[in-house]
């Protein structure tokens, strides 16, 4: 079983499902609203612990009520908190969803997990014994992705950076990362002096730029390659690019070959997106594995 090692967020997700986006001072009328566990690094670890890792969080969350939806959601899932703190007199983290015209926007409030700091960090490298993988995102201080990403090459653990929300990213990071996966608009901005193809061709087998419908791509060493993602009835594409890079981080730590396990997280990541909700749709290792 690989053991992987999730540094990021976790949040209570506020879903509102509507017809129509509202434009600025725009007002519309929605369909449903509904509260789920979310925020990318909770998504990721609850992904990666469904697809059959042993997943260990490293996060904060606030002192109120979400706090304990958010911790009950980790538990139920099977994923390890011995190193996820509550933050005192402050509130957990919380993502607002709008799904509309087959798409979702987001406005995340980072909260308590602002605290994730490299000081924090230092008090839970315990966790860090014996992984195989660690995956981080951007819903935390900048200052700790650096400290995170040199932790990982002193030690010589492969680090998955998902670099979303997008900002640009110090070259050092990019460098004491094994892997990296933006979308094409964070790609953007984290190579904007860059085509799709030179970025891709300066980080062989590093950089994985997903692409939606389209697949994922990137250059092995000889070739650009896509790989082409699954056609399924979208229900909501939350928590689509965490199942991603959940599954791919499982594969990895498992042995798979690059291609194969690009494949196998774009399979997954179809999956996720047939149910409702960031995590309400992530498979589970056999219903992936029956779907390959």
């Amino acid at each position: 079983m690989a053991k992987i090692i999730v540094v990021g967020s976790s949040s209570i997700d506020l879903v509102v499902t509507s017809s129509k986006r509202p434009g600025a001072g725009e007002t519309v009328l929605g369909e449903s609203f509904k509260t789920v566990p979310g925020g990318k690094g909770a998504n990721q670890a609850v992904a990666a612990a469904r697809l059959g890792a042993e997943v260990s969080m490293i996060g904060r969350v606030g002192d109120d009520a979400f706090a304990e939806q958010i911790l009950n959601n980790f538990k139920h899932n099977g994923v390890c908190i011995d190193y996820v703190e509550p933050v005192t007199h402050m509130e957990s983290g919380t993502a607002h969803i709008i799904l509309a015209e087959g798409d979702n926007s987001i406005v995340v409030v980072k909260a308590a997990n602002n605290e994730v700091t490299p000081e924090y960090i230092d008090r839970s490298m315990g966790a860090f014994d014996g992984a195989d993988m660690v995956m981080i995102q951007q819903e935390i201080p900048v200052e700790t992705v650096t400290h995170v990403s040199r932790a990982c090459k002193q030690l010589g653990i492969p680090l998955l950076l998902n670099p979303a929300p997008a900002r640009p990213l110090d070259e050092e990071v990019i460098e004491n990362a094994a892997y990296i996966t933006p979308n094409e608009h964070e790609a953007k901005i984290l190579f904007a002096s860059l085509s799709v193809s030179e970025a891709l061709r300066k980080y062989p087998n590093k950089l994985f730029i997903t692409e939606g419908s389209r697949g994922v791509r990137y250059f092995d060493g000889l070739n650009e390659v896509l790989v082409p993602s699954y056609k399924v009835e979208v229900v909501d594409t939350t928590g689509a690019g965490d199942t991603f890079n959940a599954a791919f981080a499982v594969a990895l730590a498992e042995g798979k070959p690059i291609f194969e396990s690009v494949r196998f997280a774009n399979r997954a990541a179809s999956l996720s997106v047939t149910k409702f909700g960031a995590q309400g749709g992530m498979p589970h290792r056999q219903e992936v594995e029956a779907q390959m």
